[in-house]
């Protein structure tokens, strides 16, 4: 199944200030979520994002808390999103049939989301790219568990693509242009 813009939401899970320099390659990480949440952006893709217990982890790191629309922000204490009741209903609220997420960590809030989202039938991409874990071993662990459990793992690119169908159009040649070098 190819991913659709006009019946997906892409899923921003903690990528906080307190947390990321803790990850494996955080710079690229950074980058490539940014990356994405623009193409988001540009195609009129819906975005929420969560915070976990920003009290303590602190907010989304810049620049994505820039890219993420007011009142799409979401904090929460449950790993999994879909277990916080304002997240699962805001989730709910956008009727998506497919979920794209990214964020941080992949074997804890990311995989326990994505299982959660995958329970509820609908369609789940986790962007590999944009996934980290302070240990890889553990992202590694949680990709390998996400594929057995039917979510399907995509890179960016392979979003963004699919976000697009097809070359030709004003989205084509300005993602192309500003993203695609």
């Amino acid at each position: 199944m190819l991913i659709h813009p006009d019946k997906s939401l892409l899923l921003v899970i903690d990528v906080q200030d307190k947390l990321l320099p803790a990850v494996a390659e955080p710079e690229p990480l950074l980058e490539n979520c940014r990356w994405l949440l623009e193409i988001a952006d540009y195609l009129k893709v819906p975005v929420l994002g969560t915070e976990q217990y920003p009290q303590g982890i602190g907010h989304t790191a810049e620049p994505l808390g820039a890219l993420i629309p007011a009142g799409a922000m979401l904090e929460k204490t449950h790993f999994s999103c879909v277990a916080e009741p304002a997240c699962a209903a805001a989730i709910e609220a956008c009727q998506p049939q497919q979920v794209v997420i990214i964020g941080i960590e992949a074997h804890v809030c990311v995989l326990q989301s994505a299982l959660q989202l995958r329970e509820q039938a609908r369609d789940v991409f986790v962007v590999a790219d944009c996934i980290a874990s302070r240990n890889p071993q553990d992202k590694a662990l949680a990709i390998e568990r996400m594929r057995q459990a039917g979510i399907q793992v995509v890179s960016r690119e392979m979003v963004a693509f699919e976000w697009m169908r097809k070359a030709g159009t004003d989205s084509f040649r300005h993602i192309s242009r500003n993203y695609l070098r």
